[in-house]
C-alpha cells in the first residue's frame, strides 16, 4: 500500500496585494509559506522577508526561507527575456549543487507535513522555477500540486462574509 499523497500548493505573487495574498492562503488552508526566492526583497508593499514574514505569522502561517532553492540571476535574466529553454537549462543545473539540494531536502520535510505553499514573484507557475521546484519535491514525498492564484478582492469580501456572519 502506497504513502498518502499531501497536498503542495504553490503561489506567486506578482501584481498582488498583500491582503488579497493573504486572504487567498487563508481560504486555501495554507499554514507554511516556504520561501523560495534567491533573495526575498520585493518593490511590491509587504512582500519583502521581514515584512512578509510578520504579515504572515500576524495570520498565524508559519514562514520559511529557503535561499538554495531560488533562481540564480543568470535564470531569471533568461526567463525575463522569455528564452525558457535556457532559463530550465540554468535551474536544472543550479538544482545539482549542494545548496539546492540541502534546501530541498528541509523543503521535503515541511512539504510532507502537509499546509506547505511554495513561494515566488511569477504570477504564471508554468514559467516559474517553482514548478521545477515542486516537481522534484514530488519526488521525494507523494505530493498532489496545486497551483494558487491570488484572488484579486478576496480580503474585502472575507470581510464582508464575516461581517455578515456576526449580524
Amino acid at each position: 500500500m502506497g504513502k498518502k499523497s499531501t497536498t503542495l500548493a504553490t503561489i506567486g505573487y506578482e501584481s498582488a496585494d498583500l491582503d488579497d495574498f493573504l486572504a487567498t492562503l487563508a481560504r486555501c488552508g495554507v499554514t507554511r509559506v516556504i520561501d523560495i526566492r534567491e533573495i526575498a526583497i520585493s518593490r511590491r508593499r509587504g512582500f519583502a522577508k521581514s515584512a512578509l514574514s510578520s504579515a504572515l505569522l500576524n495570520s498565524g502561517i508559519d514562514y520559511v526561507h529557503l535561499r538554495g532553492l531560488g533562481d540564480p540571476k543568470e535564470g531569471r535574466l533568461a526567463a525575463r527575456s522569455g528564452d525558457y529553454f535556457r532559463f530550465e537549462r540554468v535551474f536544472h543545473q543550479h538544482m545539482k549543487t549542494d545548496a539546492a539540494q540541502r534546501d530541498l531536502r528541509t523543503a521535503a520535510i515541511l512539504a510532507a507535513e502537509g499546509g506547505a505553499c511554495l513561494l515566488c514573484f511569477e504570477r504564471d507557475y508554468r514559467t516559474c522555477h517553482r514548478t521545477i521546484v515542486a516537481q522534484a519535491l514530488s519526488k521525494i514525498v507523494p505530493l498532489t500540486i496545486r497551483n494558487l492564484g491570488v484572488s484579486a478582492g478576496l480580503a474585502k469580501q472575507s470581510q464582508s462574509e464575516r461581517l455578515l456572519a456576526f449580524a
